[in-house]
């Protein structure tokens, strides 16, 4: 299987292949500089393999949570080839990916995934390690201030920049539950969506292209707290 993945969703940019289990991969740290990566490393990759659009299976791109102008990067960067060349799209969460790259550097088997999404803000979700060895989503993802976040009852390791700036209030909300916190090389990577991005698709989960929509989880908080004021009342229907 073939399979090219793009991650812009933070101040880090990549992009990887995914070729019949191995995957190759371009990285790069520069904030507000994605525009001008991302399309340099795709050509570098594809050359490299001596591939065109037209010869892969699919493609896969980090969906979100994150910044949204580099959500938007990815999503605009993967309709374009999809489009080309006719390919389905494999969207991938961002927080999945974090937690699949700790998965695939460490022994731990619960990562509890926060990023910093500003204003007071985390984005958060706890994956598991399942019997394959990838990401597993427990409960749902979420953003939220730290101090509310309600994590299920188990015990793991924190992971994400969320850690490095409210270490406090995670510790505090998880009880003792997290044995340590990682803050350093956390940063989502094209190569990790690239992994989940062809086992989804090998489970049947990739879209046509119109369906492969980014994520932006503030959107939907702000969307269920606009139709619990309806329900409630608050709001005519009409608004």
């Amino acid at each position: 299987m073939k399979l090219l993945a793009v991650e812009t969703s933070t101040e880090a940019c990549s992009a990887a292949l995914f070729i019949d289990g191995a995957v190759f991969e371009r990285f790069e740290v520069k904030p507000r500089e994605h525009t001008r990566l991302i399309l340099p490393m795709i050509e570098s990759l594809m050359d490299d393999a001596g591939l065109r659009p037209q010869q892969l299976d699919a493609l896969a791109f980090s969906r979100g949570p994150g910044s949204f102008t580099g959500v938007r990067i990815a999503t605009g960067v993967i309709h374009g080839i999809a489009l080309g060349a006719d390919l389905p799209v494999v969207p991938v969460s961002t927080l999945a990916a974090i937690a699949q790259n700790y998965f695939d550097n460490n022994a731990g088997n619960i990562a509890f995934t926060a990023m910093d999404a500003r204003m007071g803000e985390i984005f958060w979700g706890v994956y598991q390690r399942d019997g394959q060895g990838f990401s597993e989503l427990l409960g749902e993802e979420a953003v939220s201030y730290a101090e509310r976040i309600e994590f299920p009852d188990v015990c793991g390791i924190g992971v994400g920049s969320g850690w490095a700036v409210y270490q406090q209030q995670l510790s505090g909300r998880l009880h003792g539950r997290v044995e340590r916190y990682v803050v350093d090389d956390v940063l989502p990577r094209a190569g990790a969506i690239a992994r989940l991005g062809a086992r989804y698709y090998q489970l049947g989960l990739a879209v046509a292209v119109e369906q492969a929509m980014p994520v932006y989880l503030r959107d939907k908080v702000a969307k269920t707290e606009l139709e619990r004021a309806k329900l409630n009342g608050q709001i005519p229907n009409a608004y």
